[in-house]
């Protein structure tokens, strides 16, 4: 069931305001109050809390009337984002989120101002107010200027004169209002060639210029790279910067110009059409179409001439175009010119002397095998051994003239007569051929005549490079040591391959074996062997992988190298015990120097990093250890009763620089051995007595003795038993085997001295040890005449052998013990007429000393007679000795 609630005061008001909204006309509740208008200055950035300003206050309202002013915005999104009201006191305060000018009004100018407008609300309805708020955001310098690109390229002619502007049209931008926004503009490095001004447009945007200051020259530095910092106006500043990169574009200030401008060839005048005579080189310094050059005769070159040598105009080359006539002419001079754009044509002059032939000699007419081309020819270095080059053939032989023909030239070449026909010569090789070895051999066919005359034919050889070669390491086995702990990418070496083929056959690459651990890194192009990560040597000490260095040639040929890494150890492990502590148990009178327990310790570390040095901390004098085996000795024998524990402490340091260590905390407890008799402590003697009455009856404890053992365990155990007597029956005294406690068996019919041996023994193994104490009973109603009492006492008379042992007592848990013999009254009898001889002999001793003891006077001796002790007493006595022989 619900039970509605009466609206509170102010749910009340707040309904009668929402019924005025809905219901009256905009018009009347604009009459119904004026708005007010409240503008305050808040900076930018600041954080969540901070007080604005104080509306109730501002207008001045009157806080004490009834009921209360109630504060509210009309803009909720707004109010939760940047600012927050106090609902009662009408104070304003920076919201969660800060506020940034340049967000809020990205495009504002200094003077339109960044306004944050509200609407408040004054209620209730009676004190009705909507009040216009405007928070006027001041700008702070919170913003770097920025570049629109990281890199800025600009091109400058080579030719600029100086003091020449170039507009920087990437400038900076600064969001940031005013004084804040970018102030100037200046170069990190001007290489004394530039600078930079500021020039201020009339919307007041900035943009800076360089300036050439000096002159410059493409040839000398093509580009000039630099930072442009951007400053704004702030306290301290905030700069931003680019990449200035300066580019020098060329500009046609070089003419080409020759190499060698005077060049001297020799041709025989029986030279082949196509023969390579010369090859003309200038160069121009300039880029492009600046550095383009031509080469063409001069006009002094006679056109017969021109006809006779051809010049490439783009190469500079010049051949034979045409069989020469070398009875014309034995000299020409070539004038060539080189020119380029704009420029004056350089000079270069080509001087050819033709050697005369004397008409009719014999003439070699090669016929090529091998590829050839302009007078060249190209072997493979694989070709075989016996490969043909050519065939040379001799025309316009003088069979009356015997003719020579012959090679010069070095090289696994040979020239020989073909089969059998005549004036047929087979140029070949002799041997393989190896480009890493010779790459070009010029061969001359020489035939004489038998008039001396020689004619020539000039051959070039030119071997070609096959992937014959696998790259070969300067060293097969590459050892490296490092220090472990070392720095991530730390360098460990620089393998090197060599291949002597050419080009991209020579070309070698470096590639880790399949085995090698991650984290070994190597640059393919330099072969430097990085480890990316840092090595633990007790992790793992040697590294051993292999390394392929691959050419680029068909097909790849590679070769391996071995490279072993071994990880130097250095001192970043403490010694370290196989246990967090040691607990040894001795016995006691352990003899001296003897190995009480080895304490088991160990250092991941090799070396004198490694080696472990113990030693004692707590200075015991007692203890010595063997630091080779670890081993915890005692100087002396150790006396569990003196000191049962001992707790040392134990060092181990290893020899590292500096040194490291560990503690452990080592406990011997020393076992007991049945080294200690039982010690009486009552009775004190074995002349004390105590008075027993007549009137006693059986089953009454009367004594007790009392032993403590300073050993432990089972060797302190004590046990009593009584194993002579004198006077009495056999069985008329018994003893408790464990507490001690003497009981009267049967009535003591005999006055007089009644005397027991006790044997108090202790269980030790293996051999128990065992006191004897004397345990007297004066048998009387009172001690009339203590000096004939010690008479008995120091008397030596021997005492019978007790029948029954203090373990008979044991087998038996009732009343009623065990007997040996079974004739009882047997032993009855005898008992009794040994006692009445015992008691005779007794008499006339004691009169005879007492006789002898009357005429000496001593002091009266101290006997201990504890008389008319209770049972409550004497119980409380055993207690306490018992708790002292535990201790």
């Amino acid at each position: 069931m619900f039970r509605s609630r009466r609206p509170s005061r102010r749910a009340r008001i707040w309904g009668i305001y929402i019924l005025i909204l809905y219901t009256t006309p905009l018009s009347c509740l604009a009459n119904f109050s004026q708005a007010k208008e409240l503008i305050y200055k808040i900076k930018e950035g600041l954080p969540k809390g901070t007080f604005i300003g104080a509306i109730g206050v501002d207008l001045n309202l009157d806080f004490t009337v009834e009921p209360p002013f109630l504060f509210s915005l009309t803009q909720k999104k707004v109010s939760e984002q940047y600012v927050n009201i106090n609902n009662t006191t009408g104070e304003l305060y920076t919201s969660s989120a800060e506020i940034d000018r340049e967000t809020l009004c990205p495009y504002s100018s200094e003077e339109q101002g960044c306004f944050l407008s509200l609407d408040v609300f004054v209620l209730p309805q009676q004190y009705f107010q909507l009040v216009k708020v405007k928070l006027l955001i001041e700008d702070l310098n919170d913003n770097r200027p920025k570049f629109p690109t990281d890199e800025i390229r600009m091109f400058v002619p080579e030719n600029t004169p100086v003091n020449a502007r170039f507009a920087v049209e990437l400038s900076a931008v600064d969001p940031d209002l005013g004084i804040y926004g970018v102030q100037t503009y200046w170069l990190v490095n001007d290489f004394g060639v530039f600078t930079l001004d500021v020039e201020e447009n009339d919307g007041g945007e900035l943009t800076p210029f360089l300036i050439v200051t000096d002159f410059l020259d493409r040839e000398t530095q093509d580009e000039y790279v630099t930072d442009i910092i951007a400053e704004d106006g702030g306290t301290p500043p905030l700069l931003g910067a680019a990449t200035l990169k300066i580019a020098i574009t060329d500009v046609n200030d070089n003419c080409p110009k020759f190499t060698e401008s005077q060049i001297n060839v020799t041709l025989h005048g029986n030279s082949s059409k196509g023969a390579h005579l010369a090859h003309l080189h200038a160069f121009d310094p300039d880029l492009g179409a600046n550095a383009q050059i031509s080469y063409a005769y001069s006009e002094r070159v006679p056109r017969d001439t021109r006809s006779l040598f051809h010049l490439d105009k783009i190469t500079g080359r010049i051949k034979l175009a045409r069989k020469i006539d070398s009875f014309t002419s034995t000299f020409y001079k070539l004038t060539v010119l080189a020119s380029g754009p704009g420029c004056i044509p350089a000079v270069a002059t080509v001087t050819i002397y033709v050697i005369k032939v004397v008409a009719g000699p014999p003439t070699v007419m090669p016929r090529y095998i091998a590829p050839e081309k302009d007078g060249v020819v190209t072997l493979k270095e694989s070709e075989p051994a016996l490969s043909p080059i050519a065939f040379f053939t001799i025309k316009n032989m003088d069979k009356s003239q015997r003719l020579d023909c012959y090679l010069e030239g070095s090289g696994p070449f040979r020239l020989v007569p073909y089969q059998q026909l005549e004036n047929e010569y087979l140029l070949e090789t002799t041997n393989t051929l190896d480009y890493e070895m010779t790459s070009e051999y010029e061969l001359i066919v020489v035939a004489n005549n038998t008039q001396g005359l020689v004619i020539k034919a000039f051959l070039k050889v030119q071997v070609l490079d096959e992937n014959d070669n696998a790259p070969v390491f300067q060293q097969s086995l590459v050892e490296i040591s490092i220090e472990e702990n070392n720095s991530p990418n730390t360098f460990l070496t620089q393998l090197q391959a060599s291949d002597p083929d050419s080009e991209s056959r020579g070309e070698v690459i470096y590639i880790l074996g399949g085995d090698t651990p991650g984290i070994f890194v190597v640059d393919r192009l330099t072969g430097v062997l990085t480890v990316v990560t840092s090595l633990d040597r007790e992790e793992k000490e040697k590294y051993r992988f292999i390394v392929r260095a691959v050419d680029q040639g068909t097909p790849r040929r590679e070769s391996v190298a071995t490279v072993v890494v071994n990880v130097l150890d250095r001192n970043d492990n403490s010694p370290r015990f196989i246990n967090k502590d040691f607990t040894f148990f001795v016995p006691e009178n352990f003899p001296g120097y003897g190995e009480i327990g080895v304490l088991s310790v160990t250092d991941a570390d090799t070396g004198r990093n490694g080696w472990v040095a113990l030693s004692i901390i707590n200075g015991s004098d007692i203890f010595m250890i063997d630091t080779g085996r670890g081993a915890l000795r005692a100087k002396t024998p150790l006396d569990r009763e003196q000191q049962g524990t001992y707790q040392l402490w134990i060092e181990a340091a290893d020899g590292g620089e500096p040194a490291l260590s560990s503690v452990t905390m080592v406990t011997v407890l020393l076992l007991d051995v049945n080294d200690n008799p039982p010690i009486v402590l009552f009775p004190q003697s074995n002349q004390s007595y105590m008075l027993v009455l007549p009137s006693t009856t059986p089953g009454t404890s009367i004594a007790e003795v009392y032993a403590v053992d300073k050993d432990t365990g089972m060797n302190a155990v004590i046990a009593y038993s009584i194993i002579k007597r004198k006077g009495g029956e056999p069985g008329s005294f018994a003893i408790d085997p464990e507490t001690g406690n003497i009981t009267l068996k049967r009535e003591l019919s005999n006055r007089g001295l009644y005397s027991l041996l006790v044997k108090v023994s202790d269980h030790g193994q293996p051999e128990p040890l065992y006191s004897m104490v004397m345990v007297n009973f004066f048998v009387n109603e009172t001690v009339s005449n203590e000096s004939y009492i010690q008479s008995l006492l120091t008397r030596d008379i021997d005492i019978e052998v007790e029948e029954k042992p203090w373990y008979i007592g044991q087998m038996t848990d009732g009343p009623e013990r065990y007997e040996l013999f079974p004739c009882r009254p047997v032993l009855i009898a005898l008992s009794v007429a040994c006692l009445g001889f015992f008691f005779l002999v007794v008499i006339l001793i004691s009169y005879i000393c007492c006789k002898r003891l009357k005429k000496i006077r001593k002091k009266r001796s101290e006997v201990e007679v504890p008389l008319k002790m209770k049972n409550g007493s004497t119980h409380f006595l055993n207690r306490k000795l018992r708790q002292m022989s535990n201790i």
